[in-house]
């Protein structure tokens, strides 16, 4: 064997990291001498990458994983329970999910979905990310975010997702950006005291104090609580309640506060401690039947018993 094709063979040798090739990653040219070489069918490593999602309802297992959506806060409204007390609720809006990426792992070595929601002109994004919408032959998206699930889980590519992939009266969990609140004082950032208000402050009522000991450690510690930037932090709001979902509009209503101000995407999922019933959830997600028309479909409101503990606010 010459030295150029020893060559050859040791570059083709440090792309088989692993022992399924995909020529997607290795040159076509390339592809081909490694197979001729080394004895491999290209056929047999085509098909070992291609898998067939099939869209159909599936029976979901403990041990398995759905996939989260995307939302856009609408705004937040006001329920009384039959003891008068006040009980605040936030709509949220599905635009228009769609499964823009599978992961397999043949491909990318982990299971997800990359799910695309509302839309975007292709003036308004950048070269990459048209280039990764016409790869993948959907639509332009305006907010794009990864969910890991589980292979049983898995959507085919363009499947459309709606609201009823969530039930109402299970849990989710809400992932979302705060309010940017920008440079704020101790004492709206972490709920400090102050100085007095009295006597023996000189223009320092809002101050926070001291913040270190003497000569011992003659420091202040990492992590004191100070003034700073606040907001602007992704954060996860748990076991969040849901008391209704509007098939026709696309609209969710749940109990309690989200990250965010009105108009931000926040990030739904099945929530991790309070697990709703299996049986109960559309598993991997709900598909429309075809004689259905969602735009004649009523409001889907969680399930109270005899009693609602909800009024309509006047």
């Amino acid at each position: 064997m010459s030295a150029a094709s020893r060559g050859l063979i040791s570059r083709l040798r440090l792309f088989s990291v692993a022992p399924r090739i995909s020529s997607t990653i290795i040159p076509t040219t390339l592809f081909k001498t490694y197979c001729a070489v080394s004895g491999i069918n290209e056929s047999d490593t085509n098909q070992s990458q291609s898998r067939i999602i099939e869209p159909k309802p599936g029976v979901m297992t403990p041990n398995s994983k759905r996939t989260g959506l995307i939302a856009v806060k609408c705004g937040m409204t006001a329920l009384w329970d039959k003891w008068g007390k006040r009980v605040p609720i936030t709509i949220l809006w599905l635009d228009d999910n769609i499964v823009s990426q599978v992961k397999t792992p043949e491909k990318e070595g982990i299971s997800a979905l990359q799910i695309g929601c509302g839309q975007k002109k292709e003036k308004h994004l950048t070269k990459p990310e048209v280039g990764h919408f016409r790869a993948q032959g959907v639509p332009m998206k305006r907010k794009l975010r990864e969910f890991p699930v589980t292979e049983d889980a898995l959507l085919p590519l363009g499947t459309l997702i709606g609201v009823r992939h969530f039930v109402p009266g299970q849990y989710v969990d809400i992932a979302g950006i705060t309010r940017g609140k920008g440079f704020q004082g101790g004492m709206k950032r972490w709920g400090m005291k102050g100085m007095p208000a009295s006597h023996g402050a000189s223009l320092s009522h809002r101050s926070i104090g001291s913040t270190g000991q003497r000569d011992a450690p003659g420091k202040v510690f990492k992590g004191k609580k100070m003034p700073g930037r606040m907001g602007g932090k992704q954060r996860t709001v748990k076991n969040v309640w849901v008391y209704k979902i509007d098939p026709a509009r696309n609209l969710m209503w749940v109990r309690g506060q989200v990250p965010g101000a009105e108009g931000n995407f926040v990030f739904i999922k099945d929530a991790v401690y309070k697990k709703p019933d299996i049986s109960l959830l559309p598993f991997p997600t709900y598909f429309t039947p075809e004689d259905e028309d969602p735009s004649e479909l009523e409001p889907l409101v969680a399930d109270h018993g005899e009693i609602d503990p909800f009024m309509a606010a006047d």
